[in-house]
């Protein structure tokens, strides 16, 4: 947290850019660090790269474990719409911001689209966890972090600390 990259708003990707090497390997970087770290998601503002593209997805998570299962999806250019007004809070960690949980309040239902790396269209309405994590993912390519979200900081700390509010007994590392 605090890392100048991690500010930095992204840049669309270029519609001649999809189905490219560059993109191809982009996805392929993001997928194995979100997965060597244990994440359930992943943008390329967190590993240095100006591009609008976010990765997202697990059967099951050390991190999140009553979480339910997110397809695998990899989205250029992604634009999120809310569904409605209402917000729920849960808790949120970050590769980014290692060991910190916080309670945040997101949308409960979106609509998000966007492009596969191919340059075909996603178009899907999800509420839930699942919405969480697009909507976390999205904010990094805005340069937005989750603790810039929260709005009670007593309810931000550190895992270990949190453990038993979070539900975890022992933490998994980030």
């Amino acid at each position: 947290m605090g890392h100048p990259e991690l500010r930095r708003i992204a840049e669309p990707v270029p519609e001649h850019e999809f189905g490219s090497a560059r993109i191809a390997s982009l996805v392929e970087d993001l997928w194995d660090t979100m997965e060597a770290r244990g994440g359930i998601g992943l943008a390329a503002t967190q590993i240095g790269e100006a591009s609008r593209v976010v990765v997202f997805g697990m059967e099951s998570s050390a991190r999140y474990p009553d979480a339910p299962e997110i397809p695998r999806t990899v989205l250029l250019n992604p634009v999120i719409e809310p569904l409605g007004d209402e917000r729920e809070e849960a808790w949120e960690g970050c590769l980014s911001v290692p060991g910190m949980r916080g309670l945040v309040p997101r949308h409960l239902r979106i609509r998000y689209r966007g492009a596969t790396p191919e340059g075909a269209g996603v178009d899907r309405e999800v509420a839930g966890f699942h919405a969480r994590v697009v909507q976390h993912e999205c904010d990094h390519l805005d340069g937005i972090l989750y603790p810039m979200r929260m709005t009670d900081m007593s309810r931000f700390g550190f895992e270990e600390e949190l453990a038993d509010v979070l539900g975890l007994g022992d933490c998994p590392p980030d």
